[in-house]
């Protein structure tokens, strides 16, 4: 009889040949040290190189390794949730196979786990070999994200984490469509607790999260968590309504009771560039809740499964 699976190992990965062999060397020493049943899940995003290539062939080598294969690329955030969807661990572990989060952490994160606590994040100290501008960005983006935000997201924390069968269960029941994982983990609370590192800088390859992609997922955590913009967009409305009623009492009084000249063409034309402006961004704010509604009233499934893929068991098919 086969021990139960006590840690189940997530890795979400779209074009990695050139760091996989590495990512699962450490990974395995790292769990094997632990003594304990394991699985490496992999989830492959629909990569165009070699990766699934190499994941199929540890799969048929290795029975801890186990290999989800999109029908195409669904996205990171879709892959770290197919991933907690199909394991079996007593304790869930998402890194990113880019090795920047080192392996060797999972260990600590174990230790906390064993103390009591239902989820472990990662919480970087020092990003290395990044440029300048990545760093602030990525600053900018964790505080503003916090800031807008309604629920206590933890700063400089991916999605490099622990979770308790527990919590991985109530993720799984949360089927959003546009999905912040880690905002979806600060939500459904639980205890948790955080481990600090410095962040390694990238083995090889290029990164999955360029900016526009860290401001789509930007985007997604601020519309699924607030409704600040909105209000912004209210409270900004009424300031300009009234700053326009204001104008409009001067315009009649210089009118009525002054003799002097209103061209006003220059003022009148900014004025009208800036309400326009100020509609449109609404309007395209408004545009982001509603698009997310009309995501979610389609009721499609978050991803499609092609092959699923482990040694000793049948090859099947999911739709």
């Amino acid at each position: 009889m086969s021990q139960p699976i006590q840690y189940s190992i997530v890795i979400p990965v779209y074009n990695e040949e050139e760091v996989i062999h590495e990512t699962y060397r450490r990974l395995s020493e790292v769990m094997r040290s632990t003594g304990e049943a394991y699985e490496l899940l992999f989830v492959n995003d629909g990569s165009r190189d070699r990766t699934a290539d190499i994941l199929i062939d540890y799969c048929e080598r290795d029975s801890s390794v186990k290999l989800l294969d999109f029908s195409r690329n669904f996205g990171h955030q879709i892959a770290i949730t197919a991933g907690m969807d199909h394991s079996r661990g007593k304790a869930v572990i998402v890194i990113d196979a880019d090795l920047q989060d080192p392996p060797e952490l999972i260990l600590e994160m174990i230790e906390k786990w064993k103390q009591g606590y239902d989820v472990v994040y990662a919480q970087r100290t020092k990003r290395k070999g990044e440029t300048f501008f990545k760093k602030q960005t990525a600053k900018m983006f964790y505080r503003f994200l916090h800031s807008m935000t309604d629920i206590e997201i933890p700063l400089d924390t991916g999605d490099f984490r622990l979770l308790d069968r527990k919590v991985c269960d109530q993720m799984n029941n949360l089927q959003e469509k546009n999905r912040f994982v880690r905002g979806m983990v600060s939500w459904v609370g639980f205890k948790q607790t955080a481990v600090e590192y410095e962040r390694d800088e990238r083995l090889a390859g290029e990164s999955k999260y360029p900016l526009k992609k860290m401001l789509k997922l930007s985007m997604d955590g601020i519309t699924s968590f607030s409704y600040k913009p909105l209000k912004f967009a209210g409270i900004a409305g009424t300031a300009l309504s009234v700053s326009g009623f204001f104008y409009l009492l001067i315009v009649l009084y210089l009118k009525l009771f002054t003799t002097a000249t209103i061209t006003g063409w220059s003022s009148l034309i900014v004025i009208q560039l800036l309400f326009s402006g100020f509609i449109l961004i609404i309007l395209g704010i408004m545009g982001e809740y509603m698009g997310r509604i009309y995501d979610e009233s389609k009721q499609r499934p978050l991803y499609i499964v092609r092959d699923i893929y482990q040694k000793k068991s049948e090859k099947k098919m999911m739709f």
